[in-house]
């Protein structure tokens, strides 16, 4: 999967994208990452990406010619890419959604905006607008690391284990993942169930499935 981020601060996801499990996709040829500064495609010579709002208003506005330009620029390195704009209006992200988008057939461009907001009129370039929760950010760079960590895990031969995320929390939209238990057998007094223990498979996932209900 190629997924492109378009960000005024590109040096946030130089430490997520090269560790882990990231790093890994990335590695196996199962991941083409490119995060777009947008600041090269601001105006003048100082670069500028964003004005004060029409209306009035604190804060500052990410300019609408900066943000097209940098979403052509990517649509140039994947034309089939799905745009997506990280926003507090947006549908609300869920495991069905992160699915959904690993399912396609296509690339994600994300953007990430920042300050005041963006020009309302960016919204006609975007093909989803979401958003990962009731809350405010100071920008959209930690909901993009979001959508991408979701999706990228999905790709299968990322995590590993063939089922690995089939079976985690809301992997069918309603139940969590049953809880987990390793060595020791006992610590402090408390002990690892004793159906975990017996070798029963049948009994075990019974046992996870009742869990997983809870």
């Amino acid at each position: 999967m190629k997924i492109q981020i378009i960000t005024l601060f590109p040096g946030m996801f130089e430490g997520y994208f090269s560790s882990s499990m990231m790093l890994k996709a990335q590695k196996i040829k199962k991941l083409d990452l490119k995060i777009i500064n947008l600041r090269d495609f601001g105006l003048g010579s100082h670069k500028t990406v964003d004005d004060i709002p029409y209306g009035g208003g604190d804060g500052m506005v990410l300019k609408i010619e900066p943000l097209v330009a940098a979403v052509d620029f990517a649509k140039k390195q994947d034309k089939s890419a799905q745009v997506i704009l990280m926003t507090p209006r947006g549908k609300m992200y869920t495991q069905k959604l992160a699915q959904e988008l690993a399912d396609q057939n296509a690339g994600l461009i994300i953007i990430c905006g920042r300050y005041e907001g963006y020009d309302e009129r960016i919204t006609k370039y975007v093909n989803r607008q979401i958003s990962i929760g009731n809350y405010v950010l100071t920008g959209g760079e930690l909901p993009a690391m979001v959508i991408a960590d979701s999706v990228v895990r999905l790709i299968p031969g990322v995590l590993g284990g063939e089922t690995s995320a089939e079976k985690e929390s809301f992997s069918d939209g309603k139940t969590v993942e049953h809880p987990q238990y390793t060595r020791p057998e006992e610590f402090q007094g408390m002990k690892v169930p004793e159906v975990l223990l017996g070798g029963n498979h049948a009994q075990i996932t019974k046992w996870r499935e009742e869990h997983s209900k809870r």
